[in-house]
């Protein structure tokens, strides 16, 4: 069933309507007749089951049979993602909110091979964040993850501190005991903040100031296991660690 994402003033008691560009892709890209079936999100927790009424030239009206359960984790989850080579960085967009990334920071860390100038780095978030767009559609969110602007690694660990956790896997931390210790004592509510390094790693100075939030409490240097992920792959290993903990 395809999913669309609505504002909270096109849903009435019993009537929704789909403006904007997905008024064109349901009628001419997906072909879709009055009497089909959607569900539709307002980006703020509410998910509908409908039915196709009328299809216009700028809008598609439906009536709503009932409300949806939510998809979204319990957890808020801040990914903060080292900007990686190529296309990587659209990958781990997509698998993230799949996972249930509530929202994503790009960030310029010491080891990122990827520099990007201001023009670049906007053109790059826009793109970004369509890819944000279709992958809540394709997973039914209920909210459409945003992709934050591109921070230093000293503004990110600054806008950690205003989550109420924070992991920093590190691939030389040993010990899955901790992890598991760890993610047992999270909450099932509030925020979550998550470092994954880039191709290179974490500096030696970054690792550092993680360790330092650690030994105040504020941070927990994590391990993954054994085996050295490449970056596109620990934001997705981290992420269905805390499903398997958190999620009911």
């Amino acid at each position: 069933m395809f999913q669309f994402f609505v504002e909270p003033g096109q849903i009435l008691a019993e009537k929704a309507v789909i403006t904007g560009s997905d008024v064109n892709h349901i009628k001419n890209a997906l072909r879709m007749r009055p009497g089909e079936q959607v569900r539709i999100s307002d980006n703020k927790g509410g998910d509908f089951l409908c039915e196709i009424t009328e299809i216009e030239k700028d809008q598609i009206t439906l009536h709503i049979l009932e409300p949806c359960q939510g998809t979204e984790l319990p957890v808020q989850v801040t990914l903060f993602q080292a900007l990686p080579k190529s296309d990587k960085m659209e990958w781990v967009i997509q698998k993230s909110i799949e996972l249930g990334v509530h929202e994503i920071i790009p960030v310029a860390m010491q080891n990122c091979v990827v520099k990007l100038d201001a023009k670049r780095a906007e053109a790059k978030r826009a793109r970004w964040q369509a890819i944000a767009e279709s992958a809540a559609k394709q997973s039914k969110r209920s909210i459409i993850p945003q992709i934050g602007q591109i921070q230093s690694f000293s503004e990110a660990m600054e806008y950690s501190q205003s989550l109420d956790a924070c992991l920093f896997p590190y691939e030389q931390e040993r010990g899955m005991a901790h992890t598991r210790e760890v993610f047992q004592n999270l909450k099932k509510e509030g925020t979550i903040g998550i470092f994954i390094g880039p191709e290179g790693g974490f500096s030696i100075q970054e690792v550092e100031a993680a360790q330092q939030k650690a030994a105040q409490g504020r941070m927990e240097v994590i391990s993954l296991g054994n085996r050295i992920l490449r970056t596109e792959t620990a934001a997705s290993a981290a992420l269905a660690m805390l499903i398997y903990a958190l999620e009911d």
